[in-house]
Order: C-alpha cells, then sequence, then structure tokens
C-alpha cells in the first residue's frame, strides 16, 4: 500500500517539481515549440535551421517528403506507442483495450508532421527560444529517436499517417506506463537543458513547466 502510494505521488507530484530551473530563454536564439493536442506533445522544430545547418527533410532521407514539404517550414517531432498510433488512424480514439495495455512494452514509433508555418502560441503552445548549442542537442536526441537500417537513417512504417502531411517511421525503446510519449518529450527537453518536470506523464505537466521556462 505504501509503496503504490509512493509510486502515485511520483508519476503525478513529480509535474510540480522543476528540472533545470535555471534554463533562460536565449534572447535571438532558435525559436522552438512544445505543442499539445490535448493527450500527447509533440516538439515542433524549423525544418531548416541555417545556423546549425540542420535540415530535417536531409536527415529523415526519404526523396519522396522531400519533393512534397520543400516550401514547408516546421516540422514536428512526437514518440509513442505503436499501436496506439496505429488505432488513432481516421480520427478513431484506441479501444480500451489498447488503453489498458499501454502499462505492457510496446513498440514505438516516431510521429513526424510538416507544417506550413510556425504554430500560434495559445493554450496548446508554448513557443521557446534556445541557443544553438542547445538546438543541436536536442536535434540529436530526436535524432537518435528514430531506428535506423542498413538502407539510411529512418524507416518509414507508412506511406501516410492521419492526414497527407504526417507520417511514421520506426523508432528506438519501448513505450510503457513509466515511459509515455509525454515523459519522451520531457526526456529530450530535460537532456537539452530547458526547464521540465521530474516526471510528466501527462499533457499539461509538460506544458505547464515549459511555460514557466519563459
Amino acid at each position: 500500500m505504501h509503496a503504490a502510494l509512493a509510486f502515485l505521488l511520483l508519476f503525478f507530484g513529480g509535474t510540480l517539481v522543476p528540472v533545470n530551473r535555471q534554463f533562460r530563454q536565449t534572447p535571438g536564439g532558435i525559436l522552438v515549440f512544445v505543442v499539445s493536442n490535448g493527450f500527447h506533445t509533440d516538439l515542433v522544430l524549423p525544418l531548416r535551421e541555417t545556423r546549425t545547418g540542420t535540415d530535417w527533410l536531409r536527415q529523415l532521407a526519404q526523396p519522396t517528403l522531400t519533393t512534397q514539404f520543400a516550401a514547408h517550414e516546421y516540422a514536428a517531432f512526437g514518440w509513442g506507442s505503436e499501436q496506439f498510433y496505429v488505432e488513432s488512424y481516421g480520427g478513431n480514439f484506441p479501444k480500451v483495450g489498447t488503453i489498458l495495455r499501454s502499462v505492457l512494452p510496446d513498440r514505438t514509433l516516431m510521429h513526424v508532421d510538416f507544417y506550413r508555418q510556425a504554430p500560434r502560441p495559445g493554450k496548446k503552445v508554448v513557443a521557446l527560444r534556445i541557443s544553438t548549442a542547445q538546438y543541436q542537442r536536442l536535434a540529436n536526441l530526436i535524432r537518435q529517436s528514430f531506428q535506423p537500417d542498413s538502407l539510411g537513417p529512418t524507416v518509414l512504417r507508412n506511406a501516410a499517417g492521419y492526414t497527407s502531411e504526417d507520417f511514421f517511421f520506426r523508432a528506438r525503446g519501448r513505450y510503457h506506463a513509466l515511459r509515455t510519449c509525454n515523459d519522451w518529450t520531457t526526456r529530450v527537453l530535460r537532456k537539452t537543458g530547458v526547464r521540465t518536470a521530474l516526471k510528466a506523464p501527462l499533457a499539461g505537466s509538460v506544458l505547464w513547466q515549459a511555460r514557466r521556462a519563459r
């Protein structure tokens, strides 16, 4: 009983405990975004970042995507359960059984969505300006989340995702109750040096600490 209570306090109470509380935004720095749909969080980065020489279309190494999205300006990256993502196709909410099974380890996917322009800051969008060194760390951590194979640095799972502008790639790592999609966002931001929660199982936890970083 006591162990279960301690677990719940850490799991949800960790939201209130900041990590990297000394983080300050960089004036004139690179603009990135934390975006939520209410349940899940993505990191939105410039599709091409000149100061660091980062080009995500080149990193993804998918010629069809390079041609299709050359005029877009931003890309969103999210990590999560393969089964949960796949059962969300067509605007469907995953079945109860899928949600319950999410406490067990599952294979993972990277979800990549292309934006024509930067998202507008609001209730579910937090803008952050970070240094070039922080951006390079952030980009490397995202890049390392993709599962490569012998043919290239990324493996495209489907020809399309929820819309004509988003796609799923094979990812590293296993999804389970203690490592959720929002934990991935938190972990990547924390290793980048951005202020985050100690534990952020919910999207609101991620956004709350990101706003305090402003």
